[in-house]
């Protein structure tokens, strides 16, 4: 098991300033290797253009950097109605153009991975630039990702989305901070529906510990669980359980991350 590198946060707080391995790529999987999870729904879309490659560094989900991580610019903010409180996170999307046949591309369609939170702007009317105002359901995006499926002059697009099963390589990822008995454990490279409802974990000196959501897929738990390996017991929003048997060595240290089973 190897240790990669400790995750760092940035939250998105402006508007207009994938899933395949490990969703580092835009282009949509054949129709035959997509599993729908829900019907298509209506929203809008609008995106924002880094600045500067840090800003691929962030997230309200705390996934801190998403490159290193492997999710790449296949990333998608969510508005309120949406975001559920960062339990979503994690959760895959496919989003494609609709009703603007000067803007969209056809034929087009992307996966993106929920990684971010656009917050409400209570200063405009949801019709007035408060785009991620309830009730709005509202997707920002990288422009590397909006340009996949329309011109980036568009700006506010239509657009239609469906909740889709993530398709990830490798097992799920445990990285583990903290300091002293308290111990914060971030859950990424989720397949399967994606986010996470439940944790659990277990040293070779305890029972099984339920854990408590921090926020986005940070869980945490006071306990003293230095030199033992460590267990974890995940559930995922379809309620189903993924149970990886120590995944951290004896020796395991804060900072480090180490990889377990995966959902089918």
């Amino acid at each position: 098991m190897k240790p990669i590198h400790t995750l760092l946060l940035l939250t998105l707080t402006t508007l207009l300033t994938s899933s395949t391995s490990h969703v580092s790529t835009f282009a949509s999987p054949p129709p035959s290797t997509t599993t729908s999870l829900s019907e298509w729904k209506p929203a809008r879309a609008t995106y924002y253009a880094a600045s500067d490659p840090r800003d691929a560094v962030g997230g309200a989900c705390g996934y801190g950097d998403l490159v290193k991580l492997g999710y790449g610019m296949a990333t998608v903010g969510l508005s309120e109605s949406l975001f559920e409180r960062g339990q979503i996170c994690g959760a895959c999307f496919e989003l494609r153009c609709v009703e603007d046949l000067k803007w969209c591309i056809p034929g087009t369609s992307i996966i993106v991975t929920v990684t971010n939170f656009c917050a409400p702007n209570y200063g405009f009317t949801v019709d007035g630039g408060g785009h991620c105002n309830p009730p709005n359901k509202h997707f920002v995006l990288p422009i590397e990702a909006f340009e996949k499926v329309a011109i980036w002059k568009a700006g506010n697009m239509p657009v239609q989305y469906r909740r889709i099963k993530c398709r990830k390589e490798g097992g799920v990822r445990f990285t583990l901070n903290g300091s002293g008995i308290f111990l914060s454990v971030l859950i990424s490279n989720v397949a399967g529906v994606g986010d996470i409802v439940a944790v659990k974990v277990k040293g070779t000196k305890t029972g099984w510990l339920p854990m408590g959501r921090n926020w986005g897929q940070n869980w945490h738990v006071s306990a003293n669980l230095g030199n033992q390996p460590l267990s974890f017991e995940i559930m995922s929003s379809d309620q189903l359980t993924l149970t990886s048997y120590n995944v951290a060595p004896k020796d395991w240290s804060f900072g480090q991350s180490f990889e377990g089973k995966q959902f089918e």
